[in-house]
């Protein structure tokens, strides 16, 4: 496969609702010279959603998924450039 047969097949609606589906690893978003640099810090956005949700599943007992590492995650939104975002954390509810 070329890599211009591999940018076309990029899917961005379903690489933002399901990162894992169409990338292997968070590097392999930030590798990726089809997309612009928000697209990719929107993709890694939601795998970081995607993995404190994991985080919060695991704390309540329930199987670790086999989803990408907080840490990797945050490293490839570090080397976008990204800042941190501490406004969506996990959503483990108190009761």
């Amino acid at each position: 496969m070329t890599d211009l047969q591999k940018r076309q097949e990029i899917d961005l609606e379903k690489a933002l609702v399901d990162p894992s589906a169409v990338f292997a690893t968070p590097q392999d978003v930030v590798d990726e010279a089809a997309l612009a640099t928000s697209q990719k810090i929107e993709i890694l956005r939601r795998w970081e959603y995607d993995a404190k949700e994991e985080c919060v599943s695991v704390e309540e007992g329930m199987p670790e998924g086999r989803g990408a590492k907080l840490d990797q995650i945050l490293g490839a939104l570090d080397a976008l450039g990204a800042a941190p975002d501490s406004s969506h954390g996990p959503t483990k509810q108190q009761g």
